[in-house]
């Protein structure tokens, strides 16, 4: 697992899709904490700041002691962390930038899928930017203003009439009619935060394998 920057109490890795964030109920499947702590041995506390779906590649930031996973999870409850994210989307997107505001709520019955409600969701936000247009496939970068769980896979995959983009991700099993390729086409490409130690702004990038 390739290590993009390491801080005094934290470190950024490249997450590979198929990896969990954090241990799942099935022990087979490798997830970045474990890993990490194999990795860095003298970590403490619970490591985790935030998280991506399995299947999301990219940035990835481990705390490595009890200060810095509470100074940097803060920073993401508050929403001062800058993220981006590296996506293929079946079609041709028409517009070349955009916004997409729909409230979203778990699905009770068909856990872990997201669904629009307009009474009981809540609130997400996304800006999209259109990066190139490939034949029968759009390369956007996604913006997310808030984070709700699989944010940007609703947005994509939701229709326009419904207030989405209707064009799914690439790969999404969840979200997208099959055929589906190896592995879902999203990526985290960007990531800027405050260092808790220096108090100076951090800015990473990775670029996706597709």
């Amino acid at each position: 697992m390739e290590v993009i920057h390491r801080g005094r109490g934290y470190v950024a890795i490249n997450k590979p899709s198929g990896v969990l964030s954090v241990p799942g109920k099935n022990p087979a499947v490798p997830n970045c904490v474990e890993v990490c702590r194999q990795m860095f041995p003298d970590a403490t506390g619970p490591m985790v700041i935030h998280r991506l779906d399995m299947e999301t590649s990219g940035i990835l930031l481990m705390a490595l002691d009890e200060d810095s996973q509470r100074e940097l999870s803060m920073q993401f409850e508050a929403r001062m962390v800058d993220k981006k994210y590296a996506a293929l989307l079946h079609g041709l997107v028409d517009a070349d930038a955009g916004r997409v505001s729909l409230p979203i709520r778990p699905d009770v019955e068909r856990r872990p899928i997201q669904i629009v409600d307009h009474v009981h969701g809540k609130p997400s936000t996304t800006i999209f930017r259109v990066l190139s247009r490939e034949v029968d496939r759009t390369r956007v970068e996604f913006e997310p203003i808030t984070g709700r769980t699989h944010q940007l896979r609703v947005h994509a995959a939701v229709p326009r009439a419904e207030g989405g983009m209707g064009h799914p991700i690439i790969g999404d099993v969840l979200y997208s009619p099959p055929p589906h390729s190896t592995r879902l086409m999203l990526h985290a490409s960007f990531l800027a935060f405050m260092d808790p130690s220096t108090g100076r702004r951090v800015e990473l990038e990775s670029r996706p394998e597709f």
